[in-house]
């Protein structure tokens, strides 16, 4: 008898403290998305007259990739307190669909990423070249 009261208030406790859990990392996830849009819009506002251009993809990007792991996170700790099969079922889409969401925006950032990379070396293949135009025109003037 003592056992089974002591199982009983054992899981109380454990859904009790997965739920404080639960809503922490939610509430952890919404605060990344809140200070990463608010940080992604202050630096494209400070850079938008700088000469190198600000992406301001993949700085919200991160920060969204970043609260959807603390989402999941937290989705994952709910599969502790389902209780019917039903719930577990709506748990597992919704598991899903923000595991699609993260890779999609991890993807993203790392076609930005690639884009941005490409378009430095682009501009500092056409400088070189310049660069190296000139020094030609240089030396040309001096042998004549």
């Amino acid at each position: 008898m003592h056992l089974t009261n002591f199982i009983a208030n054992y899981k109380t406790a454990l859904y009790g403290f997965a739920e404080i859990v639960i809503c922490t990392l939610e509430l952890i996830g919404i605060l990344i998305i809140l200070v990463g849009t608010v940080r992604a819009l202050c630096n494209l506002a400070r850079r938008a007259r700088s000469p190198k251009p600000f992406n301001v993809v993949i700085d919200l990007g991160r920060a969204l990739a970043l609260a959807l792991e603390c989402k999941m996170g937290a989705e994952i700790i709910n599969t502790v307190v389902v209780r019917d099969l039903g719930e577990l079922g709506i748990l597992a889409v919704v598991i899903l669909i923000r595991a699609l969401l993260a890779f999609i925006i991890h993807w993203e950032i790392r076609m930005e990423q690639q884009s941005e990379h490409g378009e430095g070396e682009k501009g500092d293949e056409a400088e070189k070249s310049e660069t190296s135009n000139e020094t030609d025109g240089q030396d040309s003037s001096k042998n004549a």
